[in-house]
């Protein structure tokens, strides 16, 4: 028996704007509108599973419908999309941009006006240019907040905030590409593992395929929540990942072609445009962040740098284009203009050339997307799907399919 969004109201189908406040294959195509075309559109219901069998770990630690993470995109993953996927029974995770903590407080605050249930955020744990990415002050934002979830990633965070952070009763994550890595963070008392595999997109250091990975920290620990992160784009792949021992999905790529998702029009369209050999790794973006290896979409610039990275300048006066870092929030709307090779991804904000700038994508996924769809409606046609998948998973045991290409 099915009940609309569990009993719980509908999710909300408006768009908004990026502090929160509203703004002006398998179900129907949405098609390639444009946002305001997509927010005219109707939208048909979205159901949830009142009998669903998914229950893992992590839905029964954080009471959740789905075990189903959107990932923390720095400057995609904004209110709108947290919303969505939370109100959908999954977990929605902001992503934290290099920003000032009273920003984040701002965004926090934002997301709990949209939604009462389980969400999180995920912050990048390195030095840039102007500073630390994730600094005490951000922890302290999460802990005086109550964040239920706080994920870090390329980095181990310090143990002195793993500590306070459990101590506040947040579930702490980590995002691990290797084994190593992986027994280091278990090693903090972490609450959670997030296997990245080498088909993620975005900040990137792995070599294993997802699958593989899994079943690898997987044997590390039965008792902990245990996240594939990926090339997983749609039921199947999100099913797979179940089947080889996760106890959910992390997922990114998909949507950042979600209809919430505060990506360019343009950089969503090239998602569903591309295909498994489509993304590659480089090292030719940032800086404002020199030379960390991701996978992204192969486009022009890219392709003329490929092999050659090394040899790009790292200081340029030539310029790609102009954004705004942090929208919405008091003191955060000012023009930034982009250098050549920017590692900031580009916006609805952004003005500029696209096939010159960073546009992070996951091959495994592209190969699976069809079309930009509502973020709740992605979850809840992935999760449903992968609950029938695995009720008859004949197909599942194989790992070489798209989600393991590069």
């Amino acid at each position: 028996m099915n009940g609309t969004n569990d009993g719980r109201g509908a999710p909300p189908s408006h768009r908004a704007g990026p502090s929160g406040a509203p703004r002006d294959s398998e179900l129907e195509d949405e098609g390639l509108a444009s946002d305001a075309e997509a927010e005219r559109a109707p939208r048909r219901p979205i159901q949830v599973m009142e009998d669903n069998t998914l229950h893992t770990r992590l839905t029964k630690d954080l009471g959740v419908h789905y075990p189903f993470v959107s990932a923390g995109m720095a400057f995609v993953a904004l209110p709108p999309l947290v919303i969505a996927v939370s109100e959908a029974g999954g977990i929605g995770m902001l992503g934290s941009a290099p920003e000032p903590a009273p920003f984040l407080r701002a965004r926090i605050q934002s997301i709990r006006a949209g939604t009462q249930r389980p969400f999180g955020v995920d912050f990048i744990l390195d030095h840039a240019r102007a500073g630390d990415l994730t600094t005490r002050e951000h922890i302290d934002t999460c802990i005086s907040e109550r964040v239920p979830v706080v994920a870090f990633h390329w980095a181990l965070p310090p143990a002195a905030w793993v500590k306070d952070l459990r101590a506040a009763g947040i579930r702490v994550w980590v995002q691990a590409g290797s084994v190593e890595f992986a027994k280091d963070a278990l090693a903090l008392g972490v609450d959670g593992l997030i296997a990245q595999g080498r088909q993620a997109a975005g900040y990137n250091r792995g070599t294993t395929p997802t699958l593989k990975l899994v079943r690898e920290l997987r044997a590390l620990t039965s008792e902990l929540p245990l996240l594939a992160a990926g090339g997983i784009a749609d039921a199947l792949s999100a099913a797979r990942a179940m089947y080889h021992g996760a106890d959910g999905v992390w997922v990114g790529t998909r949507m950042v072609a979600s209809v919430e998702a505060y990506a360019h029009p343009g950089y969503k369209q090239r998602l569903v445009d591309g295909d498994a050999r489509d993304s590659d790794f480089t090292t030719l973006f940032g800086p404002e962040w020199s030379g960390p290896r991701q996978r992204v979409l192969r486009n022009r610039v890219v392709r003329e740098w490929a092999g050659r990275e090394a040899k790009a300048p790292t200081q340029t006066q030539d310029t790609i284009g102009t954004t705004r870092l942090f929208p919405g929030l008091a003191g955060g709307d000012a023009l930034y203009t982009m250098p050549r090779f920017s590692a900031f991804v580009p916006t609805p904000d952004t003005q500029g050339d696209l096939e010159e700038m960073v546009l992070p994508a996951s091959g495994s996924s592209m190969a699976r997307i069809e079309s930009v769809q509502p973020a709740g409606q992605i979850v809840v046609e992935m999760m449903e799907g992968a609950h029938r998948l695995l009720a008859n998973p004949y197909e599942l045991e194989a790992d070489t399919d798209e989600n393991d290409r590069s």
